[in-house]
């Protein structure tokens, strides 16, 4: 059961009404009775406030927890003492007004179950000399979990990662050279396109016979290419000659390129293409 808080405030100014119809949320409540607004002359008296300082997960960390507390051997369980202090807590809880746990409520009748058995005569076993321990499975189911709870808590002592240390990053330049992606087809043919679309904004409607050579546009573009580094790919077309030039142009690229005469670089990916003219030995 988590730590709980309770107030007990004042009772409300003479003549206040409270709503009969309510479609909103209370913000607390005065004797059992839902408050939707607080009031102006507002007097919270010394003992409003109470504490709980235990915390427990459940029935049996409570049960536990008074074994613990007392030094009660846990193999030979007082059940008296035991059982008075854990309805003791739960009468507490339960006149404070807070919810309590049906599971709170079973292990107290597990309780008074146990100690009325004891007060029985003991009852033998077949096949077993000693009498049957009515404290058994409740010890039994003790030990598993205070097992457990102390591993909880050495793990929990474990370093974490967010919340102990963090992990520190450090990026080292490996090569002084630069490292250029490779130049994948697709890549090139979205170039292409681009350059296509914006040929297809300006050109015009004329129907014309006209010769082109791949060789000659070879030449044009190792001219352009002539006392340049880069060169933009999109700049060695010419979209206001229209489509029959660009795709003449861009042969010629293909041709230069298989020739090794021009290289089609890309500095990373998704950046400008460039072109220029391919190293050559002296």
């Amino acid at each position: 059961m988590h730590r709980a808080t309770s107030e007990q405030p004042a009772a409300p100014a003479p003549g206040a009404d409270l709503p009969e119809v309510v479609d909103q949320v209370a913000l607390a409540r005065l004797y059992g009775e839902p408050l939707f607004a607080l009031p102006q002359d507002l007097y919270i008296p010394p003992d409003a406030l109470e504490v709980f300082l235990e915390a427990f997960e459940g029935p049996l960390d409570l049960l536990l927890y008074l074994i613990r507390k007392q030094n009660f051997n846990i193999l030979d369980i007082p059940m008296l003492d035991v059982t008075r202090q854990y309805l003791g807590y739960v009468d507490e809880v339960r006149s404070r007004n807070l919810e309590l746990a049906a599971e709170y409520l079973l292990m107290a009748a597990m309780l008074i179950e146990i100690k009325s058995r004891m007060l029985l005569p003991p009852r033998r076993q077949e096949g077993s000399a000693e009498p049957e321990d009515p404290r058994a499975e409740l010890v039994r189911r003790l030990l598993e979990y205070e097992r457990i709870k102390l591993a909880a808590m050495r793990l929990n002592q474990v370093p974490q990662y967010g919340r102990d240390f963090i992990r520190a990053q450090v990026y080292i330049e490996q090569s002084l050279q630069p490292r250029f992606p490779e130049m994948h087809l697709a890549e090139l043919q979205q170039a292409w396109a681009d350059i296509m679309r914006r040929a297809r904004l300006v050109q015009h409607h004329r129907i014309t016979r006209e010769e082109l050579s791949v060789r000659e546009y070879m030449s044009q573009v190792l001219k352009a290419l002539q006392g340049r580094r880069f060169v933009p790919f999109e700049d060695l077309f010419q979209p206001e000659k229209g489509g029959t030039v660009l795709v003449v142009t861009f042969i010629a690229l293909l041709e230069l390129a298989k020739e090794t005469l021009i290289e089609i670089t890309q500095a990373e990916a998704f950046a400008p293409i460039y072109v220029r003219l391919a190293y050559t030995p002296a």
